[in-house]
């Protein structure tokens, strides 16, 4: 793969990023966080943040579109179904550290990534600002130029390079002063049970997710058989003996 990251530029005042920070907190932070872009001459036709651990699944924490259909939405979920496993764009990005990356459709790291997110939603080119959490957790802020559109410019690139730490601090910023949500299958799994390893997290919430013991297993790199093994030793740890007493214990009655 062929794409290539610049050091994060100093920042000073920028023109454009106003609408960013003013709309912090918002509920329409999304929408207006992008047009605050597009006034700084980015010009993005979609933007993602999302955030990607090495033993759980991600989260996408916002994403909009303008002058296009919305397909952020779509294309996260084809990510967050397997994807997320085989992405290596963000690899050169070392714990602790952050860095603005660009990469083009056609070095997306495999073709089942480039296929399933790039080439079906028309989506050309990535500028991103990741930072790498001292766990190896990645943070990932995405703005991508649609095929009517072109390459960013190198223009456009600096011009990102020079708003990415303001941008980086936004958003994270807006993040925070969310409400905080209930705690997610995986918390309340090990609230109930801390006794219960990693890979038995990973079974559980996925079962509780829906997933099927293939979708599981395809998704984990294991036979359905060891994804059964674990599922038995989750069980016997949490005192069940039937998937529906999972369900029973972690998913609110409607």
């Amino acid at each position: 793969m062929n794409h290539w990251s610049l050091p994060l530029a100093d920042a000073g005042p920028q023109h454009g990023l106003g609408a960013v920070i003013g709309a912090i907190g918002r509920s329409d932070f999304a929408c207006a966080g992008l047009q605050g872009l597009n006034a700084a001459g980015l010009k993005a036709a979609s933007w993602s943040v999302y955030q990607v651990w090495r033993e759980r699944l991600p989260v996408l924490h916002l994403s909009s579109s303008v002058g296009v259909a919305d397909a952020t939405q779509s294309c996260f979920r084809a990510y967050h179904d397997g994807l997320y496993r085989i992405d290596r764009s963000f690899d050169t990005v070392a714990p602790g550290h952050a860095a603005v990356l660009r990469m083009h459709a056609d070095e997306a790291p495999n073709t089942a990534h480039r296929e399933a997110i790039y080439r079906r939603h028309r989506v050309l080119e990535r500028l991103s600002v990741v930072q790498r959490g001292d766990d190896g957790s990645l943070f990932a802020v995405n703005l991508y130029h649609h095929e009517h559109q072109g390459r960013f410019s190198e223009g456009e690139c600096a011009g990102f390079a020079s708003l990415a730490p303001l941008l980086l601090a936004a958003v994270q910023r807006h993040l925070a002063l969310l409400p905080q949500p209930a705690a997610g299958p995986r918390e309340a799994l090990r609230a109930r049970c801390p006794a219960l390893t990693e890979r038995e997290l990973d079974v559980c919430e996925r079962l509780l997710r829906g997933w099927s013991y293939d979708g599981i297993a395809a998704d984990m790199g294991l036979s359905v058989a060891t994804v059964k093994t674990y599922r038995a030793r989750a069980f016997e740890r949490l005192g069940m003996h039937f998937k529906s007493e999972l369900f029973a214990a972690f998913v609110p009655a409607h």
